[in-house]
């Protein structure tokens, strides 16, 4: 009880301040804040043309930014140039790169039917030469944009894009690093040539249509053109799984797609890593 008096006489005591710490206490804090700008992420149209083809890419950028940045090429999935590739390639540019969505059918053709999407697949990748030379007019036509460093370029892509970009470092194009995501291994390039960039390959260890063997055949190629490759099979994770439309489509097609939020994640953190180190770095 006597200590609890005690207490009760000191606490008016406690709460009196000095004149100088209640002058302090109600001073207002005038330091000035200084907010900073956010990327404001820009995307158009991105027309180029080739052997009597046109192709409509997309092309996404932070227009608060007045430096010139890596650019990084997207290859879209066997659906065509659609609004998933184009949310890709504004997430690049708002982390500062230039993001080129490219158009492999040309005339920014899209398809929804699993059938017609396998046709156009197809097509590409049984003639490597013309897809080389798509993709070689968007990168030539790229390099000469103001906002990009011409001499610094990668491509990442999803699906059938991801088969692109194996076969772009295949054939020794002039990109810094190709980083696949649920890509099929299809070899097309009949003459691989030395590649010195960075390949990464995020695979879906469910994934029943990339078979194991045909990616280890994919990866020992690459490496033997001098290629660093790095292989990831993901947990539980099925094929087209970095799409959380994925499920979706797999249902209304009766295809194994399904999306892994997981999966998803730590595959795009590992891409962007890559795309720091060899776009960024010195």
């Amino acid at each position: 009880m006597r200590t609890l008096l005690k207490l009760l006489c000191l606490l008016p005591v406690l709460l009196i301040l000095s004149p100088a710490q209640a002058q302090e206490e109600g001073k207002a804090d005038t330091s000035p804040v200084t907010i900073a700008q956010g990327p404001r992420v820009v995307g158009e149209p991105f027309t180029y043309s080739t052997g009597g083809q046109t192709y409509q890419g997309y092309l996404a950028r932070n227009v608060a930014d007045d430096e010139p940045r890596p650019a990084v090429l997207i290859v879209h999935e066997w659906w065509g140039l659609n609004d998933y590739a184009r949310a890709r390639a504004d997430q690049l540019a708002a982390l500062g790169f230039v993001a080129l969505a490219v158009d492999m059918y040309g005339n920014g053709e899209t398809t929804t039917h699993p059938d017609e999407a396998g046709q156009f697949a197809s097509r590409v990748m049984q003639d490597w030469p013309t897809a080389r030379a798509s993709l070689e007019a968007a990168m030539a036509k790229l390099s000469q944009n103001p906002a990009v460093r011409g001499d610094r370029m990668a491509a990442i892509g999803y699906c059938f894009g991801g088969g692109v970009v194996m076969n772009m470092a295949l054939a020794g194009m002039p990109i810094k690093a190709a980083i696949s995501f649920h890509g099929s291994p299809t070899r097309a390039v009949t003459n691989p040539q030395p590649f010195d960039g960075v390949v990464q390959i995020h695979n879906g260890a469910d994934d029943p249509l990339v078979k194991r063997d045909d990616l280890k055949a994919m990866a020992r190629t690459l490496k033997a053109q001098g290629a660093k490759v790095k292989v990831v099979n993901y947990p539980h994770a099925k094929h087209a799984f970095t799409n959380p439309h994925a499920d979706a489509l797999g249902a209304e097609d009766d295809l194994p797609l399904a999306y892994n939020a997981a999966a998803d994640a730590a595959s795009w953190q590992t891409a962007l890593l890559a795309l720091d180190k060899t776009l960024n770095g010195d």
